[in-house]
């Protein structure tokens, strides 16, 4: 019997760059149905707002059928579970990465065993890019377009531009 297996790809995409979209496009070959969980982030102040990080997202991964953007509060773990998810896919760029996110993992773990979590490595030309840089950049009116897709670019030059 096949069982249809949906991942979650959970971060806050403040703004979300193209090597979150090699992530999430890797993993929707991979799995049936795939989430890209985009967090309100309570802990930190970003610079697009929730409802704008999920549209800027939904646009660019709109030819991908078998990836949905929402948004969430919250333990990860549990919208992970109110979504049926099995599987939490997350992204490691260098050794730090992965000590931090081995550690949420093993805490993911202890909370919710069923859900099982993997990690995944960018395509090398994406291995230094981070949100931070990419809004650092951006805030000093540099180019960041061969980071970010197109819609992402123009509502980042928008939002700098006062």
């Amino acid at each position: 019997m096949s069982q249809t297996v949906k991942a979650i790809y959970p971060g806050t995409f403040d703004p979300l760059t193209l090597g979150h979209e090699n992530i999430i496009v890797r993993s929707a070959q991979m799995f049936e149905h795939v989430i890209l969980a985009v967090a309100h982030a309570h802990h930190k102040k970003t610079l697009l707002t929730l409802s704008q990080r999920i549209e800027l997202a939904q646009i660019a991964l709109k030819d991908h059928p078998n990836i949905e953007v929402l948004g969430f509060e919250g333990l990860v773990k549990d919208f992970a579970l109110e979504q049926g998810a099995k599987v939490m896919i997350r992204g490691v760029r260098s050794m730090t990465d992965f000590d931090y996110e081995s550690q949420l993992a093993g805490m993911n773990r202890l909370l919710a065993p069923q859900l099982e979590t993997i990690f995944l490595t960018p395509e090398p030309q994406f291995q230094s890019l981070s949100s931070t840089l990419i809004r650092e950049i951006a805030s000093l009116g540099g180019e960041v377009s061969q980071w970010v897709s197109a819609p992402i670019d123009l509502a980042l030059r928008e939002k700098f531009k006062a």
